[in-house]
């Protein structure tokens, strides 16, 4: 391989491979403050429209709140909401979410 193309794809090797921001589950826990109207605190919906936030993936709530925040995503109260997290409040806040856990039983 020329060592030009190595200049070229070693960037982008190198960013593919940084780790996401890393949350701090106690902080998205304040931050969350925000979020229990309609997600509540413990993470489990209170009105039938928003999702259960609980034990969801950190990824996955990054992606989601990031995309909300982009415009990528679209919901009438996150296009509200979102716009104003920092990337260090969608960290903390999937990190919070991701950390509570659940219990699934089976239906009777």
């Amino acid at each position: 391989m020329p060592i030009r193309t190595l200049f070229v794809l070693l960037p982008l090797t190198m960013a593919a491979a940084t780790p996401a921001l890393a949350g701090d589950a106690q902080a998205g826990r304040q931050k969350a403050l925000q979020c229990q109207t309609c997600h509540g605190m413990d993470g489990l919906a209170k009105i039938p429209a928003a999702p259960n936030l609980a034990g969801q993936p950190e990824d996955y709530l990054i992606k989601s709140l990031t995309d909300y925040k982009t415009g990528a995503r679209k919901n009438e109260m996150m296009s509200v909401v979102a716009p104003g997290l920092s990337e260090i409040d969608i960290a903390d806040l999937a990190a919070y979410f991701n950390s509570i856990e659940v219990e699934v039983k089976p239906r009777p």
